[in-house]
């Protein structure tokens, strides 16, 4: 059974969202921005058309419910009229007639029910599906622009609300203007003093309610702000979780979520309160005109004007009426909802696409000789007019390690963006060489031609197996083992329970973090691309273990182009070439500066 105090809240909500979204909706109509709206709603229809079939059969067997519902109703009506006449020669028809129609109601329900779910599943999942493929292919700066959880709002949030939406608003619209339209045609036929009646009574409580809004949407604002607040503080509690506790600082958090919980609490009953209040006075205003309506048919059945039958009938019929006018006019809260929704997912959708040189594909007959890498006379910036790369050269052939040092936050990692073809230089030239001399701008077509250890710890959950086999599907466990021992990982990987079995947590917890890199490592090294790229990958290693790391990569594979860059310059001797990062400007060094690094670190 539903909660009263629930069921107004909801009513109160949904007239609070139907004025305010109509405000919004003539506000644009307005200053001639109701074509965006259009534009958002064109763009969700065109993934309805693909179920149009489905969704014609849907709006038909909700006019048919409707139907067979008002059909049910007039039954009664006629039933009541004979029980109460003593008339029982058509009362088997009746009941019959009654019986039948509530089960067919009953039965399209429930079928509409499932249809809807199913088309909303079938919709959900196509608008993501594009949605993920296009936000992978998007450019890597556009997308960066977005945070990593408003990204996740949209992807799921915003695109529920679109697929509920774009299956179920238009035959909504067609469905509730029928049941409404039919009902008060219905009443009309029997009284038009009771048709206009019942009608005025929806209007009269939106009215009522316009007056209550302002105030409404105050506590909600600040509701939703306090909610938001809150959210905010747990999930970066748990995040940082390790901190809080290294340092003993539980209770303190624990006192915060109290302080958070009790200014919630204030606001939350707050709201309660004016909500109850409100809910009391329109209840007043309703059964005001539902007393109204009571006893205008008391007054005609006084006077033999229409019988107990008939007056059953206005009664249900004019909450029927009453339902249906709601359910028309709140479809205007849900098309704006909507479309809001649509153009915040639309514009993950249309951001810039990366660039795709197919020319690319060339590239795969040299991938066994190797390939040289290129940068020069470079300029690149995040922003226009401030550069964080400029007038630099870099070159790196097969068969060497080529190091990128200099102090954090000076450029290494956006180097090594630059190489992926993640961003591209506002000038000069960034290529990947085959061996004939042939060039090829970096772009997405190049990357698969590389093998990337980021910065920090990149291990998935699940087994370490399932790791590796993320960059080679189809690669056997004795080839995982072999990239494990080229990465000094297996020495450790064997003892575990399982070996590369071993179930990994979330972040590779049950890993060390110099563990943890190396089991990134070995899955740069099963990917066996001409090109390797370790972005600080060996920063939680100790310095033999580092040493051992790299020469196994070069010896085992000496086709290889391995690019390190690292603020800790301890393998510069395994380098042929060492290249400085610093001061917005990539520069060779020559051997006794190499060298002086070296011994100064």
């Amino acid at each position: 059974m539903l909660d009263p105090e629930e069921s107004g809240k909801d009513q109160e909500q949904k007239k609070e969202s139907m004025f305010h979204s109509a405000a919004i909706l003539l506000q644009r109509w307005k200053s001639g921005t109701f074509g965006e709206i259009l534009a958002d709603w064109r763009w969700i229809l065109s993934y309805s058309k693909r179920y149009k079939g489905a969704i014609l059969f849907y709006t038909l067997l909700g006019i048919a419910s409707s139907s067979f519902g008002i059909v049910s109703s007039v039954a009664s009506k006629y039933l009541i009229d004979i029980v109460t006449g003593y008339q029982t020669e058509k009362l088997s028809l009746l009941i019959g007639v009654m019986v039948g129609s509530s089960l067919f109601t009953l039965l399209f329900s429930s079928v509409i029910s499932r249809i809807s779910a199913r088309l909303s599943i079938f919709i959900n999942n196509d608008i993501q599906a594009d949605i993920f493929d296009k936000i992978l292919d998007a450019d890597w700066l556009s997308v960066s622009q977005f945070s990593n959880g408003d990204i996740l709002n949209r992807f799921n949030s915003d695109v529920t609300t679109v697929s509920g939406n774009a299956i179920s608003w238009l035959p909504t619209v067609i469905i509730a203007a029928y049941s409404f339209l039919a009902t008060f045609l219905l009443i009309f036929h029997y009284s038009r003093v009771m048709a206009l009646l019942s009608l005025a009574s929806a209007p009269f409580m939106l009215l009522m309610s316009k007056f209550l809004i302002k105030k409404q949407r105050d506590y909600r604002k600040k509701a939703r702000e306090m909610n938001s607040s809150m959210v905010s503080f747990e999930v970066e509690t748990f995040y940082n979780f390790d901190t809080v506790k290294s340092f003993g600082i539980s209770d303190q958090y624990g006192q915060k979520l109290r302080d958070w919980q009790r200014k919630f609490k204030d606001i939350t009953l707050q709201y309660n309160l004016f909500t109850i209040k409100t809910n009391a006075l329109l209840s007043i205003l309703g059964l005001l005109v539902q007393m109204a309506a009571f006893l205008y048919c008391l007054w005609l059945l006084w006077n033999r004007s229409i019988t107990y039958g008939t007056m059953t009938l206005f009664l249900t019929q004019r909450s029927r009426l009453s339902t249906a006018f709601n359910n028309l006019v709140g479809i205007v809260p849900s098309f704006l909802s909507s479309s809001v929704s649509a153009h915040r997912i639309r514009e993950l959708v249309e951001l810039p696409k990366e660039v795709h040189i197919p020319q690319s594909s060339t590239l795969d007959a040299y991938a066994h000789k190797g390939f040289s890498i290129h940068v020069r006379d470079m300029d690149f910036a995040y922003a226009p007019g401030d550069n964080v790369i400029a007038q630099s050269c870099f070159t790196a052939k097969p068969g060497e390690i080529v190091a990128l040092v200099g102090p954090s936050g000076e450029g290494k990692t956006t180097m090594i963006r630059l190489l992926l073809g993640l961003i591209s230089p506002q000038k000069g030239d960034v290529v990947i060489q085959t061996s004939d001399g042939v060039e090829v701008p970096m772009n997405a077509e190049t990357r698969h031609l590389f093998a990337y250890v980021p910065q920090g710890n990149t291990v998935f959950s699940g087994t370490i197996a399932e790791n590796l086999r993320m960059v080679r599907e189809d690669a056997t466990d004795e080839e995982i083992i072999e990239a494990l021992k080229t990465a000094c990982a297996w020495e450790f990987v064997e003892k575990l329970p399982g070996t590369i079995q071993f179930k990994l947590g979330e972040k590779g917890h049950g890993l060390s973090e110099g563990q943890a890199q190396r089991v990134a490592i070995a899955r740069a090294v099963l990917r066996d691309a001409p090109v390797l790229l370790l972005d600080e990958a060996t920063s939680a290693l100790d310095v033999a273990t580092e040493r051992r790391v790299l020469k196994n990569i070069v010896t085992r594979k000496p086709n290889k182009t391995c690019i390190v860059t690292t603020h800790r310059p301890s393998v510069l001797s395994l380098c042929q070439w060492v290249y400085r990062v610093v001061d917005k400007q990539v520069t060779e060094l020559d051997e006794d500066e190499a060298s002086r690094m070296a011994m100064d670190f």
